[in-house]
C-alpha cells in the first residue's frame, strides 16, 4: 500500500495521518503535534516512509508510529507505565511520555549505545525536561527481554520484528496492559497483546515491514 501522508511541516503531516484514518484520538494527536520529527529523523522528517538513523536501524514510517499510539491510547493514561523497545531515535518514546503524563514513566530500551545516546540528545532539543524529571528514562539492554525491573507496564510498543511472540516481553505487561508488537520473518503481522489476569489475548491487525528484532552483534552485520 502506497502512504501518501508526507508532509511539508509536522503539523501538515500530523493532519494528514488524522484525514487518513491512522488515528483519531485527540490524545494521539495532541503528542504527536508537541514531538516534532524533525527532532528524531536526520533526514525527510516528515515523509510517510522509514528513515534510516544508522547502525542499520530505522525510525519507523510516521503512519505506523501513529497506528500504535492509537492502539495504544487507552492504556497511555496518566500515570501509566510504558516500555518503548528498540527506542532508537527516542521519538516514539517522547510521544509516549507526553500522553502519560507527569505522574506517568516511560523506559526506552536500545542495545546499541550510540543509538541510546541519540536518542537522549534528540529528546534534549526540544523535551529535555521529559529526561530531567524521570519520566523517560532511556536504558542499554536486550530489548527482545524487556526490562523487567520497571515492569508491570500498563503498555509495551516493539518498533522491530520479532521472529516469534517473546514470551518475556508479554510477562511483563500489567493486569489489562496491552503490547502492540510486529512479528515474522518473511511475513511479518502486527500483533496486539491484551492481558486479563493471568491470560494473554491475542489478536493480528494487518501485515507490516519492519528490520528484525535481533541481537546487537546481528544487527550491526548486513542483513
Amino acid at each position: 500500500m502506497a502512504w501518501t501522508c508526507d508532509g511539508g511541516s509536522n503539523a501538515e503531516m500530523v493532519q494528514k495521518l488524522r484525514a487518513a484514518g491512522q488515528f483519531s484520538s485527540n490524545r494521539v494527536e495532541a503528542a504527536m503535534m508537541a514531538v516534532d520529527r524533525g527532532d528524531f529523523s536526520p533526514s525527510n522528517p516528515y515523509r510517510d516512509s522509514p528513515q534510516g538513523i544508522g547502525y542499520n536501524a530505522t525510525i519507523t514510517a510516521p503512519h505506523m508510529h501513529a497506528n500504535a499510539l492509537q492502539r495504544l491510547a487507552d492504556h497511555l493514561f496518566e500515570g501509566a507505565k510504558a516500555l518503548d523497545v528498540g527506542s532508537g531515535s527516542g521519538y516514539l518514546t517522547a510521544a509516549m511520555a507526553i500522553m502519560v503524563g507527569p505522574n506517568g514513566k516511560v523506559v526506552g530500551i536500545e542495545h546499541i549505545p550510540q543509538l541510546v545516546e541519540m536518542g537522549r540528545r534528540n529528546i534534549e532539543k526540544s523535551h529535555g525536561n521529559l529526561l530531567r524529571s524521570g519520566r523517560i528514562e532511556l536504558v542499554e539492554g536486550d530489548g527482545r527481554v524487556g526490562w523487567p525491573i520497571e515492569g508491570g507496564y500498563n503498555a509495551i510498543h516493539v518498533g522491530a520484528a520479532a521472529s516469534t511472540l517473546p514470551m518475556e516481553l508479554v510477562r511483563q505487561l500489567a493486569d489489562g496492559g496491552r503490547m502492540v508488537i510486529p512479528v515474522g520473518t518473511a511475513h511479518q503481522e502486527f500483533i496486539q497483546i491484551d492481558r486479563e489476569g493471568d491470560k494473554f489475548k491475542q489478536k493480528t491487525l494487518h501485515g507490516v515491514i519492519y528490520v528484525p528484532l535481533t541481537s546487537k552483534d546481528e544487527q550491526l552485520k548486513k542483513w
